[in-house]
């Protein structure tokens, strides 16, 4: 009975939920509605979902934890709430920052005024000649005949829903036989989508998605004129099953399918819904959808199971292509609106990658590109227009704030940008929305690495160098550590500091990409110079400072130029394959083009992988520009200590 079960309170908004004896506080808050700050997906290794115990029960063991709390926080009960159990009736106080916010996420684009504007969607009118004893032509050949007669498809071609022919007979004698009808050109032939009454011509609507595993990205387009009429964003809300991909799949393989594609659905209806109400759009007349996620995201969205993707031999059900009907996914437009989802080339380079080389238009340029998109996971492609190689991997939780002691998501507060006066070592940063620091995101992150590293506070290993004598740099409770910003300066009561630990855990997420990189590259024949063009794309690469990715080894070192921060790759795709038809259907065969690596099956992998785990690599010959900086650094040193 739920009313013997313990009462869980959150403060301060006194949200109670009733919950069975042994659920953690995490799955409470969710049931609660709260979505919780938890980057590393519940295992007790960010700290970030910390919350404070009021009164009550619960189980939770504070000295395995205890590195994440200072001792003023343990006095006020803090535990972290995936690591915490419910024992009997409890009040719980939930700190702001403990709770997803309103995260930074990237929309503006640039380039898209040059698609050619080429829809899939058109709308013909019509003025039919009503039936009479002498011409009984059936309504729908009539109507299809006369789009046929303004330049629409033959009828034969066109497949006509049993919804819409249950409705046409009416519209055709309410409109006096003046309407206007939707038409969207399908595999295998063209659909009706929709008739109305008179003229609707000038009002058809489409919308480009990013389907992304934390955010969600829409453009609505008015498909009559090429205009982007308006954009939106918001959470996934899937977050609420899981953090990272692994979780969800998981999720799904309990009996959560179901849940996981209706929260796919809702998150994309909500940011249909602000993107339609900005622009003043009716749901109702956007026709297309075009939909790019990864491999993973794509089922789950349609509905499709990915537990066959995460175990030997690691199958999808697909990688095509799909089209359905928005009914069919819980999609919150008409009907028949056609949904689109990207193909893939494996269950680990997914629609939104194909997306990114759409965006970067390397299938039609002679120059070889390497393509990289970072944000939970990494996705690299390296080609040009003959051919294309690609590899993923795990970047670690560590370039999105995950198992960095004061990492953070890019949220209000959130320190994306850094630099270090290398003789006073104070540090100037900005932070998310300008307001007082909170800790630090990942651009903010790769930042700090490089600027340690050029005002020699940390060496190629990472080590912080104890022996200069200034207050920022210290022995830490658990490891070194250097002060960025001191607690006067955030309204958290801590110094926001980076530790050694951190460092090492940057360390190892830069290599994964850079031995990656030189993975293909190797593959393919080539050398770093050979590069001509870099182009960094994802949630977390397009805000890389280009100079310091270089400085610290996270990509490979070519001329400052070549390298380019393409913006949210995956919805300028879709944003291409939505409004030209042709680019849309070049889709397929683009990822049959791919070649797929899988790293973990090439024995030279692992060595690239230790050769990139120092600042920027072993071999500096690959990095004659930080070289030099390096030596200069090693100059500098003799100064012997610094007082700040």
């Amino acid at each position: 009975m739920e009313d013997l079960m313990p009462t869980v309170t959150f403060l301060p908004g006194y949200r109670k939920v009733s919950v069975p004896e042994g659920t953690s506080l995490l799955d409470a808050a969710r049931a609660a509605g709260l979505a919780m700050n938890v980057v590393c997906g519940g295992q007790g290794k960010c700290g970030k979902c910390l919350v404070f115990v009021k009164t009550g029960s619960v189980s939770f063991d504070r000295d395995k934890f205890r590195k994440f709390f200072s001792d003023p926080e343990i006095a006020r009960g803090a535990c972290l709430a995936c690591q915490t159990t419910v024992t009997g009736d409890v009040q719980v106080d939930v700190p702001e920052g403990s709770l997803i916010q309103e995260q930074k996420i990237l929309v503006e684009i640039q380039g898209l005024e040059e698609i050619p504007l080429n829809p899939a969607v058109r709308k013909y009118e019509v003025y039919l000649s009503p039936p009479s004893l002498d011409d009984t032509t059936p309504d729908l050949t009539r109507l299809l005949e006369g789009v046929e007669g303004v330049g629409g498809p033959p009828p034969n071609r066109v497949y006509a829903p049993l919804g819409v022919l249950r409705y046409l007979p009416q519209v055709l004698r309410r409109s006096d036989w003046h309407v206007t009808a939707t038409v969207a050109l399908v595999p295998g032939g063209y659909r009706l989508s929709n008739v109305d009454d008179g003229d609707t011509t000038g009002r058809l609507y489409g919308a480009a998605v990013d389907l992304g595993t934390t955010t969600i990205v829409v453009y609505l387009w008015s498909l009559v004129d090429g205009r982007i009429l308006s954009t939106a964003s918001n959470y996934n809300r899937q977050i609420s099953c899981g953090e990272d991909i692994l979780s969800r799949v998981n999720f799904s393989r309990k009996g959560g399918l179901a849940r996981l594609q209706q929260l796919a659905a809702e998150s994309i209806n909500e940011a249909l819904k602000k993107a339609a109400d900005a622009a003043g759009v009716d749901l109702e007349e956007i026709f297309e959808v075009m939909v790019a996620g990864n491999t993973v995201m794509t089922h789950l969205f349609l509905g499709i199971d990915p537990g066959y993707m995460i175990a030997e031999p690691y199958i999808p059900v697909v990688q095509r292509m799909l089209s359905t009907a928005a009914r069919r996914v819980g999609i919150a437009t008409h009907e028949n609106t056609g949904i689109y989802t990207f193909p893939a080339v494996s269950n680990f380079i997914g629609g939104d990658v194909i997306a990114d080389i759409l965006a970067t238009g390397m299938t039609e340029r002679e120059e070889v590109t390497l393509l990289i998109d970072i944000g939970t996971n990494f996705e690299v492609v390296l080609g040009n227009r003959d051919w294309m190689l690609s590899c993923s991997g795990a970047a670690g939780p560590a370039l999105e704030g995950g198992e960095v002691l004061f990492g953070m998501r890019a949220n209000p507060g959130a320190i994306e940008s850094v630099r270090i006066d290398p003789e006073t070592l104070t540090p100037t940063y900005t932070t998310i929305n300008g307001v007082a620091p909170r800790g630090i995101c990942g651009s903010g992150l790769i930042d700090l690495l490089a600027e340690l590293l050029r005002a020699c506070v940390i060496d190629r290993t990472g080590g912080i160098n104890l022996e200069i004598d200034h207050p920022r740099i210290r022995r830490g409770r658990y490891a070194p550590e250097f002060v960025v910003a001191w607690k006067e300066e955030t309204p958290i009561g801590k110094d926001i500091v980076i530790t050694e630990n951190d460092i090492k855990n940057l360390v190892m997420s830069k290599a994964a990409i850079h031995g990656a990189c030189m993975t293909l590259l190797d593959a393919a024949g080539l050398a770093p110079r050979d590069i001509e063009r870099v182009c960094l794309t994802g949630a977390f690469g397009n805000y890389i400072n280009k100079e310091n990715a270089i400085t610290v080894g996270l990509i490979p070192e070519v001329p400052l130029e070549r390298v380019e921060n393409i913006g949210n790759g995956a919805i300028t795709g879709a944003n291409i394959a939505l409004v030209n038809r042709k680019r849309r259907k070049e889709l397929d065969g683009l990822a049959r083009r791919i070649t797929y690596i899988e790293l973990n099956a090439d024995p030279s992998f692992m060595d690239r992988y230790t050769s990139s785990c120092f600042l920027p690599h072993t071999d500096l010959s690959l990095f004659p520009r930080v070289q030099q900086m390096l030596e200069a650094c090693r100059l500098r040193e003799g100064v012997g200590s610094r007082q700040g």
